[in-house]
């Protein structure tokens, strides 16, 4: 597994592809959500003091609904995520990359206290772990994934190169993959670049400067002269 890009194709024919969150922003994101959630009860514990068991009735509802409920309204009707998430650029999607509804929402948030188990979320952290797609028994019993907010789209931008006709005729799909390699391939470092390029030296016909033909290649494809 070279990434963690999961492509979904849709009924209307259309590919979709969910960058899925390991757990490490996964982690960071719980961790914004729960100062925000004590930072809010504590608030609430001063407010209430002088009400005794009144106060202490309404702390308790008031720790139910934010460490329950709260994080589910907040997938369904802020857009699949908590301030945490948010914060990390993360969204909660079903599997199938639809927005997370509450029967999902509420599944995956109140069983928590099983990941939680036995302490610190020891279930749930081994669970993203050793899942392909790093989900927790919550994730898994609700069908959801945590994946990072698509960016908004900055156009296509390969970089310009002497175009080069590949040796053989190419499929739709691998024309696709060379053009997304392409225009990802200044964000990547070198040897990551060719680690990519290496699993096309079929289609470029050398292993030797992989990367710099696909390259060549997309510009070709790209009808650059």
């Amino acid at each position: 597994m070279l990434d963690t890009a999961r492509r979904i194709p849709t009924p209307e024919g259309i590919e979709l592809t969910l960058r899925l969150a390991g757990p490490v922003p996964r982690a960071f994101a719980w961790a914004i959500d729960f100062l925000i959630r004590a930072a809010a009860l504590w608030a609430l514990l001063f407010a209430v003091q002088p009400f005794a068991k009144l106060g202490m009735a309404v702390l308790l509802l008031a720790w139910f609904f934010l460490e329950w409920l709260f994080p589910a309204w907040c997938e369904v009707r802020w857009g699949g995520a908590t301030p945490g998430k948010k914060a990390l650029g993360l969204v909660v999607l079903h599997d199938d990359g639809t927005p997370v509804g509450w029967p999902a929402a509420l599944t995956r948030n109140l069983l928590r206290f099983v990941d939680f188990l036995p302490a610190f979320y020891g279930v749930g952290l081994l669970s993203t772990i050793v899942n392909r797609d790093f989900k927790r028994l919550g994730d898994l019993a609700a069908g959801t994934v945590v994946a990072y907010r698509d960016r908004a789209a900055a156009g296509f931008a390969v970089p310009p190169a002497a175009p080069l006709a590949p040796a053989i005729a190419l499929s739709a799909v691998e024309q696709r993959a060379i053009l997304d390699f392409a225009e990802r391939a200044p964000g990547l470092t070198d040897e990551r670049q060719a680690e990519l390029a290496g699993l096309a030296a079929p289609l470029v016909g050398a292993t030797t400067g992989a990367a710099e033909r696909l390259l060549r290649i997309a510009n070709h494809l790209l009808g650059r002269r």
